[in-house]
């Protein structure tokens, strides 16, 4: 006899939510966001020359704000400071731990060394306690010449290069913790942590170029079509990579057919029918893959290349955001019991419900707000900055 829609008593609630959502959400924009910058700081690519700096102030709200979902799901987040003063090799979260504290500590030090010009020269300027504490950021050293300038360049060629690892094992080390849950064959999958970390490129990367075009519109960027034709090739790239991943993903359970393949089939017929294939693949990534593909295939013009790409980049982020969910939510879906179905229906003013989930989303924003009172989103002025500190130039028309 085959026993249907039969869970266990203790196995009725789904125990990672929409906070466990967010996070990987916020910090695939990070990554992606970091990504735009190390390819101009640390690979020469001159075309992202107008967004390089605006993608490191974007990257460091949206880090600074990664862990507030987690804090906010546990049950007594002063806790987390245990991690860092009781260590233990062994904890997944404890790992996390270290790996956030040593991207953040290489972000800020990206952004200090870049700044540190500009901040000399408002320093000089200033007056009272903004001097003071002007001086005090930068170590009370305001000196600036060609030589250190140059040496700054150079330090920040150097953080890049070790960020970029750091960066990459941060944005899918939560795809490492999925795939390594065997108990879960929706998410044990060698795969994962490679669909993690391109899917949170490709929402950084639409992130920011929907903040090019808007600021761009209004005058705060230098417009550039070789700038925004270079976001869009990327774009279109890591959506390719992207829609090869989950490809290998779908067709490595098929192929295997493994006892857990009745479930998976199951769920992504019943449950995930519609938010999956509807939602996710057709109305997210499948738009967003025909007006990328349409932008270069069409050579459209520079009007209708921005508005392609607005939008598209809009269906990118609403697809990364539907994949968390599908994986998160979705994997907790079925029972123990492999042939049962759990329920959830997020309430507005629960804990983890979804007004939280829109506070926590929205956060980053404010941040980046705020930073980009303090810190010019306006690039360097054109030089030879790139050869100075070593590293080649590249140039997507």
């Amino acid at each position: 006899m085959i026993y249907t829609e039969f869970s266990f008593p203790n196995d009725s609630h789904i125990i990672w939510s929409l906070m466990i959502v967010t996070y990987p959400y916020i910090s695939g924009i990070m990554a992606g966001a970091f990504s735009i910058a190390a390819l101009y700081y640390g690979f020469g690519m001159s075309s992202l020359r107008p967004v390089s700096r605006f993608s490191l102030l974007v990257s460091f709200s949206f880090l600074s704000c990664a862990t507030l979902p987690l804090l906010n799901h546990l049950g007594h987040p002063e806790r987390a400071f245990n991690v860092m003063i009781m260590p233990n090799h062994r904890s997944a979260i404890g790992g996390f731990g270290y790996i956030y504290m040593v991207f953040l500590t290489i972000l800020v030090l990206i952004i200090w060394f870049s700044y540190r010009d500009e901040v000399i020269r408002a320093a000089n300027a200033a007056t009272g306690l903004k001097k003071r504490i002007l001086e005090a950021s930068l170590l009370w050293n305001l000196n600036s010449d060609s030589q250190t300038q140059a040496v700054d360049r150079i330090v920040v060629f150097y953080l890049v290069a070790f960020g970029i690892p750091s960066m990459a094992v941060l944005s899918g080390y939560v795809g490492f913790l999925f795939g390594s849950l065997k108990s879960n064959p929706w998410w044990s999958t060698p795969v994962m942590p490679f669909v993690f970390f391109v899917s949170g490129i490709m929402s950084g990367l639409a992130l920011v170029t929907l903040f090019y075009l808007y600021l761009g519109w209004f005058g705060h960027l230098e417009k550039s079509p070789a700038c925004l034709r270079t976001l869009g090739a990327l774009l279109w790239f890591s959506t390719v990579l992207y829609i090869v991943l989950e490809a290998v993903e779908l067709l490595y359970f098929y192929y295997e057919s493994s006892d857990a393949w009745f479930v998976i089939s199951t769920l992504l017929l019943t449950k995930l029918k519609y938010s999956f294939f509807f939602l996710q693949l057709g109305i997210g990534l499948g738009v967003a893959f025909v007006l990328l593909s349409a932008m270069f295939a069409l050579r459209v013009d520079e009007t209708t290349f921005a508005k392609l790409a607005a939008v598209a980049s809009v269906y990118i982020l609403f697809e990364v955001w539907m994949m968390r969910w599908n994986i998160v939510v979705g994997g907790q879906l079925f029972s123990k019991s492999y042939v049962g179905f759990r329920e959830y229906h997020p309430q507005w003013l629960d804990q983890e419900g979804i007004l939280a989930a829109i506070v926590f989303t929205l956060l980053p924003f404010l941040v980046l707000y705020i930073v980009t009172r303090l810190l010019s989103v306006h690039p360097l002025p054109e030089e030879d900055e790139m050869e100075s500190a070593g590293s080649p130039r590249v140039v997507i028309e």
